[in-house]
């Protein structure tokens, strides 16, 4: 048995064992750990927080959504109403515009038509002066036409009188 490899293996990985007991690395090695334990626990605990933060960060992120989305439908809502009252507001005004100037049209077109008329009758009377003075000269040569004259002068005298 002392002769044997395996069996020196043995001590020596023994003493090997018991130089490390003494020396303490044992002691080192539970520290490491437990300080490699403890990072990894504040690393979990910073890893929660910043995932909770995280949370309501995205849940504050939704509300502002749901809320601008919500101002956003007003807005268009209110787009609509405007352009329809916009639109109903120019219709009227367009109606007014169109109103004024048809009655406008009339009134130029029933002036034109009395202008015309008056026209008429002043190119009517112009012919009936003329043909009346024609006639008068006609009848006026003879011996009727110094009557004629007569019973004017006469005629008047008693009108102004």
């Amino acid at each position: 048995m002392l002769s044997t490899p395996e069996f020196w293996v043995l001590i020596s990985f023994i003493l090997f064992l018991a130089l490390l007991g003494y020396m303490g690395v044992h002691n080192k090695a539970i520290a490491a750990l437990d300080s490699r334990s403890s990072r990894i626990r504040q690393d979990l605990a910073e890893a929660q927080r910043l995932r909770e933060e995280a949370q309501l960060m995205l849940a504050s992120a939704q509300q502002r959504q749901r809320e601008a989305e919500q101002e956003a439908t007003e807005i268009i809502a209110l787009a609509r109403e405007d352009a329809r009252a916009l639109a109903g507001e120019t219709r009227r005004k367009l109606a007014e515009l169109l109103d004024r100037r048809r009655k406008l049209a009339d009134l130029k077109i029933q002036q034109a038509e009395e202008q015309a008329v008056k026209d008429v009758r002043a190119v009517a009377a112009d012919l009936a002066i003329s043909a009346a003075a024609k006639i008068m000269a006609e009848t006026m040569r003879g011996p009727n036409g110094s009557k004629l004259v007569e019973d004017s002068i006469a005629a008047l005298n008693n009108r102004i009188q």
